[in-house]
């Protein structure tokens, strides 16, 4: 097939626009790919379109292989399932809500489980229908709060989500390690670098959770790796290795010291510093030697707001999506002065375990606060701190929580090795759901013995568009986009650089020769200039540029490489076939 850019739909820009704050943004639109509507939401041009479809082909092609069967479920869905699983409340802000006009409440779907569950028990009740791979390929709404990044985090976007159903955990776990698979060889295809790690299940539910993030330096997830041992998470699925604990016995008593102004921890280190503390005598406190306490309000979808206590080394921070992540479905809040009014026993920058405790504020502790561990912390009172406070002895917390940042240099949780930060942006997340949803729905089958059996579900997801970003991300130069052959929008880019109505008429026959060899051919017969041919090229990204231009009059073409940069001449006499060829050969 031949496209004429005299024909085709598209304008390309020459400056970078405004709000664009990566790669990917920029150069898809400046190339013509997209457009920006409104936060978030973006049309798909011709050209983006092609790049999109292609990489369903690929999707689709793989979830074949392992017995995917495509169907398509509305986006618009009623609230009563999303009810049943407690989901309309679970994912809060982030979905969109609706009614229709007789005042029915409905969503835009974020995500299937629920419907594909119903769907499945509406269609199959013995065990012999099963195992069963169902999939879709189909437009998602969530309500993004901060939409950025162009196409890498909108308010809607493609994605592929497919569902096991099975009998039993062995066929679930088969589902499971086979799109994993699928997985691996789509990536692959596709030309992306990617990292799988650990993740957490979060609204999803289930049991194993595993992601598939695209190494990029835009990536707005971090996710740490053992270099020795091939560990990797993301940092919400990070489980801190503790220490052991140690003795009590022996260990001084708690002192209350007046430590004056000291509500940070940075001026508590200096005082302690400056007090000649005996339990520090031969070296320097510092903020690992003290106990931070943060306070926040949660609730649970539909409940009350609570308050909740977190005590981390003085030395880390709380990150937000690892507390995030920790107390979902649970909503929180840091407290602001009126909370702290309403609470006077809390005095801010004074705050210590024991004061919680005995106001019967939930107090969850980091891993690494084990019993023996003696901290400098809160004593309850403006201008004092406690020093010497020991876990298991002066204090017992509520429990544990996964909320202290991950640091380069922490030892990997399979203790081989210290831990190493890198960023990614997620393509795939694959869950083994277990029975959550057919839990809900009462979604059992008959078993061989006769006896009800209760389906077990695995969903996995590939974000289609998303991907047509990361690659643009990861292949892009300082001159344009540089696209795969898998899922570049044609296959060769034919630049007519000569005013000669020969070279003309011969660039028209070998993109007509091209076709007919099954390739498809962008040919660019514009009037314009060849600098702006040329940049043109560049920008789009076809893999392979043909230029017919001066050498057509001494018999030759030339082809350039978009990857490599190389480029080389090629007789008009067999232009087509060796083009074909270079192209099939990489």
């Amino acid at each position: 097939m031949i496209t004429r850019m005299s024909e085709l739909f598209l304008r390309t820009l020459r400056d970078d626009p405004a709000d664009a704050e990566v790669p990917s943004h920029k150069l898809l639109i400046r190339a013509g790919y997209v457009r920006p509507v409104g936060p978030g939401l973006y049309s798909w041009l011709p050209l983006g379109l092609r790049v999109l479809r292609k990489i369903e082909r690929v999707i689709r092609e793989e979830m074949a292989a392992i017995g995917g069967q495509e169907i398509l479920l509305p986006a618009l869905l009623p609230r009563a399932p999303y009810e049943t699983s407690n989901r309309w409340s679970e994912y809060g802000d982030n979905l969109f809500r609706l009614k229709d006009r007789r005042g029915n409440d409905y969503l835009l779907g974020p995500t299937h489980e629920e419907i594909f569950a119903l769907t499945v028990k509406g269609e199959y009740s013995s065990y012999k229908d099963f195992p069963l791979r169902l999939y879709q390929i189909q437009t998602k709404y969530r309500d993004e709060a901060r939409p950025r990044a162009g196409i890498l985090r909108g308010r809607e976007f493609v994605m592929k989500d497919s569902y096991s159903f099975d009998v039993d955990d062995a066929g679930l776990k088969d589902a499971y390690h086979a799109h994993r698979e699928a997985y691996q060889k789509i990536f692959a295809r596709l030309g992306v670098r990617y990292v799988i790690v650990s993740a957490v299940s979060g609204a999803m539910g289930g049991s194993a959770s595993e992601e598939f993030l695209a190494e990029s330096e835009v990536g707005e997830d971090t996710f740490v790796r053992c270099v020795e041992s091939g560990y990797a998470a993301n940092v919400e699925a990070v489980i801190t290795r503790p220490p052991a604990a140690t003795p009590i016995d022996g260990l001084p008593d708690a002192v209350v010291h007046e430590t004056g102004n000291t509500p940070t921890i940075a001026t508590l280190v200096e005082w302690a510093n400056g007090a000649g503390l005996p339990e520090f005598e031969g070296r320097d406190v510092t903020a690992a030697d003290t106990l931070k306490n943060v306070l926040m309000k949660v609730r649970v979808p539909g409940g009350e707001w609570e308050l909740l206590a977190v005590g981390v080394p003085g030395d880390r921070e709380v990150d937000d999506k690892r507390l995030g992540a920790a107390l979902e479905p649970a909503e929180y809040a840091l407290l602001d002065d009126a909370d702290f009014a309403a609470n006077p026993f809390l005095q801010k920058g004074y705050i210590g375990p024991k004061g919680l405790l005995a106001n019967g504020v939930r107090y969850l502790v980091d891993p690494r606060i084990v019993d023996g561990t003696a901290w400098i912390t809160g004593a309850d009172e403006k201008g004092k701190h406690v020093v010497g406070l020991v876990a298991g002895r002066d204090f017992t917390p509520d429990g544990t929580i996964e909320a202290a940042e991950v640091r380069d240099g922490d030892p990997s949780p399979d203790g081989m090795g210290p831990l190493v930060s890198a960023r990614g942006i997620e393509i795939g997340h694959i869950f083994q759901l277990g029975r959550k949803y057919t839990d809900a729905f009462s979604a059992d089958v008959l078993g061989e013995n006769g006896k009800p059996v209760r389906l077990t579900m695995g969903s996995y997801g590939v974000g289609v568009s998303r991907m047509v970003a990361v690659i643009a991300e990861q292949q892009h130069d300082d001159i344009g986009l540089r696209w795969p052959s898998e899922v570049s929008p044609f296959d060769a880019h034919v630049v007519i650089a000569n005013k000669d109505e020969d070279a003309r008429t011969g660039a028209t026959g070998l993109a007509r020769d091209l076709d007919r060899l099954g390739l498809e051919i962008l040919l660019d017969d514009r009037k314009s200039s060849p600098g702006v041919k040329f940049k043109d090229a560049e920008l789009l990204g076809v893999p392979w540029i043909v230029v017919v231009g001066r050498g057509w009059g001494d018999g030759v073409v030339e082809l350039r490489n978009r990857f490599t940069g190389e480029n080389r001449e090629i007789p008009v006499d067999s232009a087509a076939t060796d083009i074909a060829a270079a192209l099939a050969a990489g």
